[in-house]
């Protein structure tokens, strides 16, 4: 049996030594192929940067960061929350250098309505959390517009859309999704595969519409151009920082994990 009190006891030691970890919990309205790669090479670029990243899935389906990364074989939250497994067991350490953990595996399933899991989940986040300096969530929304851990409604929420029709009505809808379930609240825009140009106008566009029939304030997180290197990267499997430097696709995510480890630093102070 899993000693998860040891867990929460070395999570309280690690929270209450040093600073809160950022926590950015990302919905994509982009392609499943445009979300892993952006967040393996945010991954890849905030590790560069120096900070100790740990990209979370949490996801319902097989789309999730961990399974396109084939990060498969280690434990998950649902089996620490179950107290089956430890922490120690869910962290798996990625050759991008980040780490990366699951919420489920495979069959495993999540019962909404057990509020002491819930709790468990929340609780085993919590802990995870504080193993890292940033913490990207790759999330999805479940039936009734929640996350499937609820601390995640706590946190910063990063929209990815791309620049196609389809994809901003999406994005929009995951923002009124969130919005009805949580109140009114910042988000931040991401849009991959277009230009600055192009970027700008998309994050205008849903900016206007969302302060208009929404009263939410949308950040913009900048942008990533379209670029083949990502693919020859992804195909390698490498982050386009490391494979292909000079890449205008490097440039942008160098540039976009700057944005994070500035805020990162401004919070710790």
């Amino acid at each position: 049996m899993a000693s998860f009190d040891f867990d929460q006891a070395e999570g309280l030691r690690r929270m209450l030594a040093g600073p809160k970890p950022r926590v950015f919990t990302f919905l994509s309205a982009a392609s499943p192929e445009e979300k892993g790669a952006m967040m393996v090479n945010l991954g890849a670029s905030l590790a560069q940067a120096g900070r100790d990243v740990l990209l979370v899935d949490a996801c319902f389906g097989a789309e999730g960061i961990a399974t396109r990364l084939n990060a498969i074989q280690g434990a998950s939250l649902v089996q620490v929350a179950k107290r089956e497994r430890g922490l120690d067991d869910v962290i798996q350490p990625m050759p991008q250098g980040f780490g990366v953990a699951a919420l489920r595996r495979g069959v495993q399933k999540v019962i909404k309505d057990d509020d002491e899991q819930a709790t468990r989940l929340d609780d085993a986040f919590g802990v995870l959390s504080t193993r890292a300096d940033i913490v990207v969530v790759d999330a999805e929304l479940d039936k009734d517009d929640a996350f499937i851990i609820p601390a995640l409604a706590g946190t910063e929420i990063v929209v990815q859309v791309s620049n196609t029709p389809a994809s901003i009505t999406a994005a929009y809808t995951l923002i009124k999704r969130v919005n009805s379930q949580l109140g009114r609240r910042p988000f931040s825009i991401l849009v991959t595969g277009a230009s600055d140009k192009d970027a700008q106008l998309v994050y205008q566009n849903m900016a206007q519409a969302a302060n208009r029939y929404l009263a939410v304030k949308l950040n913009s997180m900048g942008s990533v151009p379209a670029d083949e290197h990502l693919k020859k990267a992804m195909h390698l499997g490498r982050a386009v920082v490391d494979a292909f430097p000079l890449a205008g696709a490097s440039v942008a995510f160098r540039r976009l994990a700057g944005k994070f480890v500035l805020s990162d630093v401004a919070t710790a102070g």
